[in-house]
């Protein structure tokens, strides 16, 4: 297992922070925000065909870079530093991941070139209105229609549903129970039957959908009832990228807070010259540094092909919560009364905190998770 990132990790991680500083100025991420597609065409189709980022874990032989989940996320890394508005992570990191997992190879051939260029933006469908995003919560059903399916349910927090051209879909045959009869399906966006609803949420930077089946065609991925593998390989995956993202954004915050600290004067001297300020610093690079650390162990790990993936997976993920939220009450707390304001731009990155901290599973449920994989 590496513990440190190679010349051309941190070189290609230079190119990414670069790229976005001069796309995602807060000022263009404020204006994003407020859209319905939620981003930038021109800056989708720059971050796809210039760099590539879309493509950074499918293999070539789809169309793809070929890297690892470790190059992944410091891609993701990079953007919740940035705050990009893009649907990247829904299409990219969940989607791709899905069909990568559990697509046959002609399937893949099919899907992954476009899904690679960003020409097609994906959205996996999983969780339902209870939020869980446990494969035994579901109860979308895929009944069999010919050489098809018709599946009927609903699916919320869809991360990027309202943008995706295509629909990855978890649905269980009818009458089935738990992990058993699950299988994954491609839909069309624009399939009939298909009602897709925006959601409001806590963070506008990040665009959630609620998406509705009636009878809607869809094309069995890979084999039908073994979806529960690939969909948990496909969580664990989904889950360090947000913890890699989560630590990005924790990171930008602590050099904000710092950097008021250093210019805001009272009693005559800088505020960070206070020892609670002091207190509040290290808490905060304690925190940041703790949950980085798990992140990029996880990557690591999924490259490596380590069996504690799962856990370690939770373990990402729980620590990126925590640090990322505490982080930005710090920074809130350190702007005082400034901090709490729409125009400081601090919100943007605590709203973020906020919705990722549930996203995919809350601290606890993956602290629980992580104590049933280690048997604790």
């Amino acid at each position: 297992m590496k513990f440190s990132f190679s010349d051309e990790q941190q070189e290609f991680r230079d190119v990414v922070r670069r790229f976005l500083e001069d796309k995602s100025p807060t000022t263009a991420v404020r204006r994003l925000m407020e859209t319905p597609e939620g981003y930038d065409r021109e800056v989708w189709q720059q971050l796809g065909g210039e760099l590539g980022l879309t493509a950074v874990h499918i293999p070539e032989a789809y169309g793809g870079q070929g890297f690892g989940v470790s190059e992944l996320a410091i891609a993701v890394e990079e953007m919740g530093r940035a705050l990009l508005c893009a649907p990247y992570f829904g299409s990219t990191v969940m989607a791709a991941t899905a069909i990568l997992k559990a697509a046959t190879d002609a399937q893949k051939q099919k899907l992954l070139p476009d899904v690679a260029s960003g020409k097609t933006i994906a959205a996996l469908a999983a969780a339902e209105d209870s939020g869980s995003w446990d494969a035994g919560a579901v109860a979308t059903t895929a009944t069999p229609a010919g050489a098809t399916f018709k599946i009927d349910g609903v699916k919320s927090f869809v991360l990027d549903g309202h943008a995706a051209n295509l629909i990855i879909v978890l649905a269980r045959t009818p009458g089935s129970t738990g992990t058993e009869g699950l299988s994954l399906f491609a839909v069309a966006a624009d399939a009939k039957g298909l009602a897709r609803q925006p959601l409001e949420s806590i963070d506008p930077t990040r665009k959630l959908a609620r998406l509705t089946f009636n009878g809607v065609e869809g094309e069995l991925l890979g084999t039908a009832g073994a979806a529960a593998g690939p969909y948990a390989q496909t969580l664990d995956v989904a889950a360090i990228c947000l913890a890699n993202e989560m630590v990005g954004g924790a990171e930008r915050l602590r050099e904000s807070a710092i950097e008021f600290a250093n210019l805001r004067y009272q009693f005559g001297r800088p505020i960070s010259s206070f020892q609670s300020l002091k207190h509040k610093a290290a808490d905060m690079l304690l925190d940041v540094e703790m949950a980085k650390s798990a992140a990029y162990y996880a990557a690591a790990a999924v490259d490596d092909g380590d069996a504690e993936v799962p856990a370690l997976a939770s373990l990402a993920k729980a620590a990126a919560s925590d640090a990322y939220m505490q982080t930005a009450i710090h920074t809130v707390q350190i702007h005082g009364g400034i901090g709490f304001t729409w125009d400081n731009d601090t919100h943007l990155w605590f709203k973020r905190a906020k919705s990722s901290e549930v996203f995919l599973g809350t601290a606890a449920y993956h602290r629980e998770r992580l104590m049933q994989q280690w048997n604790v």
